[in-house]
């Protein structure tokens, strides 16, 4: 019987790329909920073929209680993936105290309105960043130390802290997921690939950030990102407290890690044009932080699942779906 996945933030950048693969790669329905408040963007939703009749969208404050006649109109759900928040770490260095308020609070009543309604599963997505940076050699696995370097990655830490209680205190089914670096089609204009691509476009300056000689990032493309999910939910079943005394965390890595800038030299390859850079030492300019992220994705690899599109493919579509659509960039 075909399923309901409320997904939170659909309208955000990875939240869209998700409900476009579940929707063209299952026969469930996806019902997308967004504040609007942040970097939802609603063309990246009615720009999009979907299937209109298994694809619905309320927009509601993510970080209030999720009200009695929402729910009625949501009806049954069966997977939760709450994936909004806000993710910006400059913004969260300038305004941390209500950066870090609606991250907690939409996770609180996300998992509020889950003992509720009693789902098989609610996936909370997190980030590589809340185990802080990763020595050269280092991937840091599954329950790794956490040592966030910044109020963002200190509220990623907080939802997830906030889940696993929910988890083994009310019995919500959880999984966590942390990922590294998405880039892809409808990324914001201030993440690091669309960034990039635009200043070359432009013939600008692009400034490679550097710690230490240090700069370099795991990337996967958030459809790949989305694949992983869908594998999750079809495939594996949440452990449950007492049986285990960890909920299941899963690391959703990509093909490989490059630095800065050879992101930025991969990008100019792409698109057959000169890259004007300097090398800029951040760790004065930018408190907190990190010079490296990565993750290890043994554990979700043994289990049957890698990144189904290679790295130079997934960028090369997103380098010429950002050269046609440039108000991306």
């Amino acid at each position: 019987m075909p399923k309901t996945v409320l997904l939170t933030g659909s309208a955000g950048f990875i939240g869209s790329h998700t409900a476009q693969h579940f929707l063209e790669n299952t026969d469930w329905t996806v019902i997308g909920l967004d504040s609007f408040r942040h970097k939802g963007d609603s063309l990246r939703v009615t720009d999009l073929n979907y299937d209109w009749s298994r694809f619905r969208t309320y927009n509601c404050d993510l970080a209030a209680p999720i009200s009695d006649r929402l729910a009625k109109q949501i009806g049954p759900v069966d997977h939760i993936i709450n994936m909004a928040s806000e993710s910006h770490v400059d913004r969260s260095i300038e305004e941390p105290v209500p950066f870090v308020q609606n991250n907690v609070n939409l996770t609180l009543y996300m998992l509020e309105y889950a003992r509720a309604v009693q789902p098989e599963s609610f996936v909370q997505i997190s980030t590589d960043e809340v185990y802080g940076p990763a020595p050269i050699g280092t991937s840091f696995k599954e329950w790794s130390d956490i040592l966030p370097s910044n109020p963002y990655s200190a509220s990623k830490a907080a939802q997830e802290a906030i889940a696993i209680s929910y988890w083994r205190t009310y019995g919500v089914p959880l999984i966590i997921t942390n990922t590294v670096n998405n880039f892809g089609e409808r990324q914001d204009s201030e993440k690091f690939v669309p960034l990039v691509i635009g200043k070359i476009l432009r013939g600008e300056k692009i400034q490679i950030h550097e710690t230490n000689g240090v700069g370099s990032r795991n990337y996967v493309h958030a459809r790949n990102h989305a694949d992983a999910l869908l594998y999750m939910l079809t495939e594996l079943t949440p452990a449950m407290y007492p049986d285990a005394m960890y909920p299941d965390r899963y690391n959703i890595t990509g093909h490989q890690e490059l630095t800065n800038l050879e992101m930025a030299q991969l990008i100019a390859e792409i698109l057959d044009m000169k890259l004007d850079y300097e090398i800029a030492e951040v760790h004065t300019s930018r408190p907190g932080h990190d010079p490296r992220y990565d993750l290890d994705g043994a554990l979700l690899a043994s289990l049957g699942w890698s990144a189904p599109v290679p790295l130079r493919e997934s960028l090369e579509r997103t380098v010429r779906w950002t050269q046609e659509y440039s108000e991306w960039s």
